[in-house]
C-alpha cells in the first residue's frame, strides 16, 4: 500500500482545505463504458471532497452518474466499466493516506469493510437467500477477522442487529422472512460489522414506504452520531436529504453541477437544474404550490451536445450555454457563500443577469 502525501489543491471543486479534516478525496475521476474507439463517459473528470464525520448527499435523476461515482471510487465497476483517469484518496484515522485506484487487490479486500463499506441499493439481492442472516454477517466478520473465534463473530452479530434495531431472535431468519425495512437495516448492519470509518449508501430507501423510508434516515443519522463514521449519501430525491445531510452534490450528466450546504441548496438553490429537482417534489409544510418539474429527458451520453449539457431543457439558457460547458467553481456571490460552487453561465458570465430566483436572497 502506497502512502500518499500529495497536496489537495483541485480546481473547479472544493479543496481538501476547504473541507474541515477530509477523509475521502476524489480527484479528477472520469469513467467510461465499453471499449474499443468509441465508449460512452459517464464521469467526466468529476472532484468531491467529504469531511470526517460529515454526511454528503449525492443527488440528481436517474442515469445522471451517482452510483458509477460510488462503484468506481470503491473499485467495484462491472464490466464493461473502466476508470480511465483520476485518484480516490483515503484518509483513515490511524493509517497513511492511500488511492484506492492503485491498491493492490490484497489491500483493497482488507481495505473494504476495515475502511468503507457500501449499503446496496437492493437488500433482497444483496443477501444471499439461501443463507439464515446471523450466518451471513458472521461470514463477513470471519472473512477479514479469521483468527476471531465464531462464538465473537455471533455476539458481534447479535449486537450489530439489536444496534439497528432488530431483535437477536432474527439471527435464524432467512432474507425473504423479513420486512423490506428489516432487509435494508441487516444490510446496513453488515456494512458496520467492522466500524469503518466511511459508509456509503446507494439510494437505501428508494424501494421503501415513506414511514420506513423516515426510520431507515433517523437510524443512520442516530449512529453516524454514535460511532463518528461519514457517509455519501445517494439519492434521486432532494428532499430526503434536506434534514440529515451536512452538504448536497447535485449530479447531471456524469458532472456535479452545484454544491452547497443542504440548507443553502434548498433554500437558496443557484443551479436551474437543482431549481428544477426541488420543485418536482410537493412541500411537507406552507402554502400549496403548483409543482414544476424538468422538461424533457437527460441527455444521451454516447452523443452528448455542445455546450452545457442541461442547455436543452433550462428555461434560462443563452447563446453561451450552447457552446461552452460550464466549469464547476464558486457563484457571483463568492463573498457570502465561498463555499458554493455552481457549474453555469449565469453565475461567471457578467453580461447576463441573473435570474431572481436564482440570485441571492
Amino acid at each position: 500500500m502506497t502512502a500518499v502525501t500529495t497536496a489537495s489543491g483541485m480546481p473547479g471543486a472544493l479543496a481538501a482545505s476547504q473541507v474541515a479534516d477530509p477523509i475521502l478525496e476524489i480527484r479528477d475521476l472520469t469513467v467510461e463504458y465499453g471499449f474499443g474507439e468509441n465508449p460512452v463517459r459517464v464521469l467526466d473528470h468529476v472532484n468531491l471532497t467529504l469531511g470526517r464525520g460529515e454526511l454528503l448527499g449525492l443527488a440528481g435523476e436517474s442515469g445522471c452518474g451517482k452510483s458509477t461515482l460510488a462503484y468506481g471510487a470503491t473499485r467495484l465497476l462491472p464490466p464493461p466499466g473502466v476508470i480511465r483517469s483520476g485518484e480516490v484518496i483515503f484518509r483513515g484515522r490511524d493509517r497513511d493516506a492511500y488511492d484506492i485506484l492503485e491498491l493492490r487487490d490484497k489491500d483493497l479486500r482488507a481495505a473494504r469493510w476495515r475502511d468503507f463499506a457500501i449499503v446496496f441499493q437492493g437488500a433482497m439481492n444483496s443477501l444471499n437467500p439461501v443463507h439464515r442472516l446471523g450466518d451471513q454477517i458472521m461470514d463477513a466478520v470471519k472473512a477479514h477477522q479469521p483468527k476471531v473465534k465464531r462464538a465473537e463473530a455471533r455476539d458481534r452479530a447479535a449486537y450489530l442487529l439489536d444496534m439497528v434495531g432488530i431483535s437477536t431472535d432474527r439471527m435464524k431468519a432467512y432474507p425473504h422472512q423479513l420486512s423490506g425495512g428489516m432487509r435494508q437495516r441487516a444490510m446496513i448492519a453488515t456494512a458496520l460489522a467492522l466500524e469503518p470509518e466511511l459508509l456509503i449508501m446507494d439510494e437505501p430507501t428508494t424501494a421503501l414506504d415513506v414511514v420506513m423510508q423516515r426510520q431507515i434516515l433517523e437510524e443512520i443519522a442516530d449512529l453516524r452520531q454514535r460511532l463518528g463514521f461519514s457517509v455519501i449519501f445517494i439519492t434521486h430525491d432532494v428532499s430526503l436529504l434536506v434534514e440529515v445531510a451536512d452538504r448536497i452534490a447535485i449530479m447531471y450528466a456524469g458532472e456535479i453541477v452545484e454544491q452547497a450546504g443542504a440548507q443553502d441548496a434548498y433554500r437558496r438553490p443557484r443551479h436551474p437544474y437543482t431549481k428544477g429537482l426541488l420543485s418536482s417534489f410537493p412541500p411537507l409544510r406552507g402554502a400549496r404550490r403548483e409543482l414544476g418539474g424538468i422538461p424533457g429527458s437527460p441527455p444521451d451520453l454516447a452523443a452528448l451536445p455542445a455546450g452545457c449539457p442541461f442547455a436543452a431543457r433550462c428555461p434560462h439558457a443563452f447563446d453561451r450555454c450552447r457552446v461552452e460547458d460550464p466549469v464547476l467553481g464558486p457563484t457571483a456571490f463568492a463573498a457570502t457563500e465561498p463555499t458554493r460552487l455552481v457549474a453555469c453561465h449565469l453565475h461567471t458570465d457578467p453580461g447576463v443577469e441573473v435570474p431572481a430566483e436564482l440570485a441571492l436572497r
